[in-house]
């Protein structure tokens, strides 16, 4: 007669936890397996009939049995310092990841993983895994300009105030000028997209003059106001607005958003905002243009529309430009500002304080 088989005892919750373990869908074939194991035993199976049903051996069995018996579930996981050792030393490993944030040698703008490798004697592959784990990107730019407007504090809080708390009766527009758009038409012709391969696009082209669109975003509901001209000046700036008092309802105050570019604080602008007390012009800080929301607007432009196109005139550039402003006023989408101003704020005065540039008064 054979022996008897002895069961292991769980309590109802080690069941829980175990049975929990193996439908987790981020544990690892490992866990799931061990945990097999014990609910296996648990349920009277034999060593040998739990090791048959996992595909494991039966002293793979009695080994993690007798790691729960000790420790529970937590004799389960791995203990420290299983798996390979480092075959470099953490000395070298610092050196490679502190050294990518130094000036590279002379003639060089930064580090590649190559170069990096060379000077560290190391393999690509080694450096490329140790930038990986901590983040470490030297190939990837971010452009930033920290205002120095005096008055930053201020004129930011204006804005936000009127995205967060618009007033009564008013509309928020935010107006600013794109210029420069250009009308280039490429010499040759591009191969389309098509299955198996990518749109081509010649990288000469005609250059056939440029337009400025002055536009202003409501914020009330994302529809966009637009004026084509051929030059940027304070003449154009003053029919866009009247353009706004015409189109706007008369009983309404307008709000505008807008950068301190000259044309905007003109004279003769300044003599007719005077004349048209229903306007109210609120200035962004200078080098803060990603206050005002119209931007956003120009970069959908930009992307959807003018970098890939080719124009043989700035008369077909207009008639691209105001095709796809019509289009989006169609089913217009409002941009909302979500960000903390608080966040903002403190955001700023971590990049002044690394730039050695004084504190704001907040």
């Amino acid at each position: 007669m054979g022996r008897a088989v002895s069961k292991l005892q769980l309590s109802e919750l080690q069941r829980r936890e175990l049975e929990r373990l193996v439908h987790a869908p981020s544990a690892s074939e490992r866990e799931v397996r061990r945990a097999q194991i014990v609910l296996g035993r648990a349920g009277g199976e034999s060593q040998e009939a739990v090791a048959t049903a996992i595909g494991v051996n039966r002293p793979v069995v009695a080994l993690w049995e007798r790691r729960f018996r000790c420790q529970g579930v937590a004799g389960l996981a791995d203990a420290k310092g299983r798996g390979r050792r480092p075959s470099i030393s953490l000395e070298r490993a610092a050196r490679v990841l502190t050294e990518a944030a130094q000036p590279p040698p002379a003639g060089h703008s930064r580090w590649s993983v190559r170069s990096m490798a060379r000077h560290a004697q190391l393999s690509p592959a080694t450096v490329q895994r140790l930038w990986s784990a901590n983040g470490i990107k030297p190939h990837v730019l971010r452009t930033l300009q920290l205002s120095r407007d005096r008055q930053l504090v201020a004129k930011f809080w204006d804005v936000i105030g009127l995205y967060l708390h618009p007033p009564d009766r008013a509309l928020v527009l935010c107006c600013e000028a794109k210029s420069q758009c250009q009308a280039p038409e490429r010499t040759q012709p591009g191969q389309p997209l098509g299955i198996g391969h990518v749109r081509t696009r010649a990288h000469d082209y005609l250059r056939h003059g440029t337009l400025t669109l002055f536009a202003a975003l409501s914020y009330l509901d994302g529809k966009i106001s637009s004026r084509i001209a051929a030059r940027p000046t304070e003449v154009e700036w003053l029919a866009f607005l009247r353009r706004i008092d015409r189109e706007s309802p008369a009983d309404l105050t307008l709000h505008l958003i807008a950068d301190g570019y000259s044309t905007h604080k003109h004279p003769k602008v300044r003599a007719w905002i005077a004349k048209h007390p229903r306007f109210h012009t609120r200035f962004a800080p200078t080098s803060s243009s990603w206050l005002n929301l119209v931007e956003r607007s120009f970069r959908d432009l930009s992307e959807e529309s003018l970098r890939s196109g080719s124009f043989d005139s700035t008369r077909e550039l207009t008639r691209a430009i105001e095709s796809y402003l019509a289009e989006c006023n169609l089913d217009p989408k409002p941009y909302r500002w979500r960000a903390k101003a608080e966040d903002i704020l403190a955001r700023i005065q971590r990049a002044r304080s690394f730039a050695g540039m004084p504190q704001l008064s907040v």
